[in-house]
C-alpha cells in the first residue's frame, strides 16, 4: 500500500483510480466491506484502489472545545489495519478549519477528478461529505454526469440482525466487551507503540513485565481489569497477561505480563491484540487480585490459538 500526504502529492501516480473517503476509524468489517468493492471495481478497469481520510480527526478541528474525542486506532494502527485489509492507496489529507470550507464540488472536481482522475466513486450508506456535509450520494450522482465518473454505494454492514458501526465498537471497547469488539472489527482490538520495562505488581514476580506507551491522547483504551492476548513484537508472538491500569488521576497504563517468553523491550515497539477481558478491576487502586484471578487468566492465555 502507498502512502500519499495530499490528493496533490499523489497526482499522475495513480491508475484508474476508484475512491472513497471517509475516517475508517477501527478498520472494521463495514470499512473491509467497503475497501474489497473498491478492489473488485479496480480490479475491472485495471485500477487502484484509494481510501482519502483526514488527519486530525474533523471533529477535533472542528469543535476544540470537545475534548471527549476517543478513536479506535491511533493514524499508526490505521494505516497497518488498512493495509492488512488489501488497499492500494491511502491519501491522508491535512484537516484544517481553511479545508473545512471546501464545498463538495469543489472536493470531488478539483481533488477526486482534477488530481486522481478519479473513474468510479464509492460511498458508505448515508455518508456525508464537504463543507458543512452537504455532499451525499445523490448529489455525488448528479456531478457524475457533468465530470464523467461513476457512483455507487454501499450499504450496512449487519452481523447477527446488528448494524456495524464505529460507536458501537467504540461503546463496547469502552464496557470492556472486547470479544463483541472484536466481532464488529472482524480483528482483534489492538495498540501499538514503544515498549518498556515496566516494574511488577502483586502476585506475579518471576514474569517478564513490558509496558507499551500510548501516544496518541485520543486512543481509546478499555477499562481497567486483566485481558487475555498478544504482544507481537520482532516478528514474534508472545502470549500475554495484558493489565489495563488507572491511576487516580485517570492516567492509563498498559503492562503486558510474557507467560512463556522474555524479552528486552529496550527501543523496541510492539503492537498488543485483545482478545477477552478476564477480570475487571484496578489493581493500582487497590482492587484485590487474587492469586485465583491469575490463575484463571493464565489458562485463558494459554488456549489463545496465534
Amino acid at each position: 500500500m502507498k502512502v500519499y500526504y495530499g490528493t496533490l502529492e499523489a497526482s499522475g501516480k495513480i491508475k484508474n483510480a476508484v475512491v472513497t473517503t471517509g475516517s475508517f476509524d477501527g478498520v472494521h468489517i463495514g470499512h473491509k466491506l467497503i475497501i474489497d468493492r473498491l478492489n473488485e471495481m479496480a480490479r475491472e478497469i485495471d485500477g487502484e484502489s484509494v481510501l482519502i481520510t483526514f488527519n486530525p480527526h474533523p471533529r477535533k478541528v472542528l469543535y476544540p472545545e470537545q475534548t471527549d474525542l476517543m478513536l479506535i486506532n491511533s493514524q499508526e494502527e490505521k494505516i497497518e489495519l488498512l493495509r492488512k485489509a488489501g488497499l492500494d492507496n491511502l491519501i491522508i489529507i491535512p484537516f484544517s478549519l481553511e479545508f473545512s470550507k471546501t464545498t463538495p464540488g469543489e472536493f470531488v472536481a478539483e481533488m477526486l477528478v482534477g488530481h486522481l482522475g478519479a473513474k468510479i466513486i464509492v460511498v458508505g450508506h448515508n455518508h456525508h461529505f464537504g463543507h458543512a456535509r452537504q455532499g451525499d450520494y445523490s448529489y455525488l450522482h448528479q456531478l457524475s454526469r457533468e465530470l464523467d465518473f461513476h457512483v455507487e454505494e454501499i450499504p450496512l454492514q449487519v452481523i447477527e440482525n446488528e448494524t456495524v458501526s464505529s460507536t458501537k465498537i467504540r461503546k463496547a471497547i469502552k464496557e470492556g466487551s472486547i470479544q463483541r469488539a472484536n466481532a464488529y472489527l472482524d480483528h482483534q482490538y489492538i495498540i501499538i507503540g514503544d515498549l518498556y520495562q515496566f516494574s511488577e505488581l502483586p502476585h506475579m514476580s518471576g514474569l517478564t513485565t513490558i509496558g507499551i506507551k500510548v501516544s496518541a491522547r485520543e486512543k481509546l483504551i478499555p477499562p481497567p481489569g486483566i485481558y487475555a492476548g498478544n504482544l507481537f513484537c520482532d516478528g514474534q508472538w508472545l502470549k500475554s497477561m495484558t493489565f489495563v491500569l488507572d491511576d487516580v488521576e485517570g492516567n492509563h497504563q498498559v503492562v503486558n505480563y510474557l507467560i512463556y517468553d522474555a524479552l528486552n523491550p529496550h527501543g523496541k515497539r510492539g503492537c498488543v491484540y485483545f482478545y477477552k477481558q478476564v477480570w475487571s478491576g484496578n489493581p493500582a487502586n487497590g482492587d484485590e487480585m487474587t492469586p485465583e484471578i491469575i490463575d484463571e487468566a493464565k489458562e485463558m492465555v494459554e488456549d489463545l490459538i496465534y
